[in-house]
């Protein structure tokens, strides 16, 4: 078997072809960008409104919301997992990134749950706000997507705000870093999806 041969122009191009496919082969098409986006959203505002108008004194308790999304991520990335041909570096340091979040979380929610008082209570959507904020700039950095690297910024400008909010309205900005981090950016990388899949 003759190998083929190529150019020097002809072998930058492919790999230039090869490093744009695997920055997009994260197969990222937003969709669990906005499962949490809207799950947080609709986690928040309906703990405000539980709270401030309905004066609901479980409010906190709609928050379980969360562990149905985790049941269904659980369930979505396994059938996405035995679909992927390939598992690119992108990939797997996206899905590094998000697991060190979600452990992150846990025990950063655990150990606010454990202390309990009011002093804890207020620094608890400004702590989340930054947590928030670091696996979404970095996941733009990786991507090379810049509304998930805005995302980051402004949760951790949001984060910077909370402090200076009263607690029962700091929930209101958790619905706004999602909006900004992970809604508006999941629903661009949805579009591009459709668009390169066409």
């Amino acid at each position: 078997m003759d190998e083929e041969k190529f150019s020097p122009e002809q072998s930058l191009m492919v790999i230039q072809s090869m490093i744009e496919k695997a920055k997009n082969q994260f197969s990222e098409n937003g969709h669990l960008y906005l499962l949490w986006g809207w799950v947080v959203f609709i986690c928040s505002v309906g703990e405000f409104t539980l709270m401030k108008i309905v004066h609901y004194e479980k409010h906190s308790y709609i928050w379980m919301l969360c562990w149905l999304a985790v049941i269904y991520q659980f369930i979505y990335m396994r059938k996405h997992y035995h679909r992927q041909k390939v598992r690119t570096y992108t990939d797997k340091m996206a899905g590094f990134i998000w697991i060190s979040f979600f452990i992150l979380i846990v025990l950063v929610g655990a150990s606010f749950g454990q202390i309990g008082d009011a002093a804890s209570n207020k620094l608890i959507s400004p702590v989340f706000l930054a947590i928030y904020g670091v696996p979404t700039f970095l996941c733009g950095i990786l991507l090379r997507f810049r509304p998930l690297v805005i995302g980051g910024i402004g949760c951790w400008l949001l984060s910077v705000s909370a402090q200076f909010i009263p607690y029962d309205y700091q929930i209101l900005l958790l619905a706004a870093a999602m909006v900004i981090a992970w809604i508006i950016p999941g629903y661009i990388l949805k579009k591009n999806y459709q668009q390169q899949k066409n």
